[in-house]
């Protein structure tokens, strides 16, 4: 499939032009904070927090540890955070929010400071990281008060496209997998898979530019990250397209306003043809980075408590 390049608008002193793409937000040092300003402000829950290093294909990745396990034996979350491969943090609202309240309620979190594909950096090394920071935390569990066989993995964005490709080269690898797979908006699919019974056209013309996920914003995500055209990429580093048999149980997170919530539902769709259990919950009202825009908010409430939820099953299997 051919994609026109789109056209590149000038950069402000402050982020990209108001027009810019989505790709285009990511893809600049101001554009997270052009994104989501306000978020960015906002703390959580006061827990226990440490930083450890893993030993990855190229070089040290930092894993962030938020909280003390509610008892021996307990089960515990690896997270990664989104930004389209090119942004984000562990600090933003999406990662850090999000772990200070699951830890909170008593699940640790291992958030993983995986590299970014800039400057010349592109798939694998996202992956790599993203593995490495895995096996840590089976390698530690223990030493945690964790349970190796209750850890989850999840990610949103950018990062639930690394949780199911980091998961998808376990079952090749015969290593063991997460007790459950997280994942909330994940980006799974280049080429926008149409949401069933669409969305509503005057509520997504309505929303700034750069909340839009066209086309050439998913192709151009996705090929900087692959390192060249899509068709080149594998099935951990595009794994919407990957046979997705012999994955652990799956809890998706997916956004009413999202162009790219098709990808979830398609993912969804697969996973219960290959006989894999999935819990599918539609954010209302919420749009792509919900877990950002809404930390700390009422609106956000209901995405936290389904994936607290998730744990909570994961924890008692």
């Amino acid at each position: 499939m051919t994609v026109p390049e789109p056209s590149r608008q000038p950069e402000t002193d402050t982020g990209p032009a108001p027009d810019a793409g989505f790709a285009q937000y990511l893809a600049s040092p101001a554009g997270p904070l052009v994104l989501d300003s306000g978020a960015l402000r906002l703390a959580g829950p006061d827990v226990p927090i440490r930083t450890v290093t893993a030993e990855g294909r190229h070089g040290p990745v930092n894993i962030r540890i938020y909280g003390h396990p509610a008892g021996s034996g307990a089960a515990g979350l690896v997270w990664l955070h989104g930004g389209g491969f090119v942004s984000g943090t562990v600090d933003m609202p999406e990662s850090d929010y999000l772990a200070r309240v699951l830890a909170a309620a008593g699940t640790p979190v291992l958030s993983v400071d995986y590299r970014l594909a800039r400057d010349g950096v592109c798939f694998p090394v996202p992956h790599d990281d993203a593995l490495a920071g895995w096996f840590w935390a089976r390698r530690n569990a223990e030493s945690l008060g964790l349970d190796p066989g209750l850890l989850c993995l999840g990610g949103a964005g950018a990062g639930g496209n690394l949780a199911v490709g980091a998961a998808l080269y376990l079952v090749d690898a015969g290593k063991p997998l997460p007790a459950k797979l997280l994942l909330a908006y994940p980006f799974l699919h280049p080429d926008l898979p149409a949401p069933a019974g669409g969305l509503a056209a005057d509520v997504m013309a309505g929303l700034p530019r750069q909340l839009r996920f066209t086309l050439e914003d998913c192709i151009r995500t996705a090929e900087n990250y692959v390192g060249g055209p899509v068709s080149m990429a594998p099935s951990y580093a595009m794994p919407g397209y990957a046979d997705p048999a012999g994955l652990p149980p799956t809890a998706l997170l997916a956004c009413e306003f999202d162009d790219a919530r098709g990808s979830a539902e398609v993912f969804a769709a697969a996973l219960e043809q290959a006989g894999v259990p999935v819990s599918y919950f539609l954010a209302r009202g919420a749009v792509h980075g919900h877990l950002n825009h809404a930390a700390g908010l009422p609106e956000g409430r209901p995405a936290l408590d389904f994936l607290a939820a998730e744990l909570a099953l994961a924890g008692a299997a």
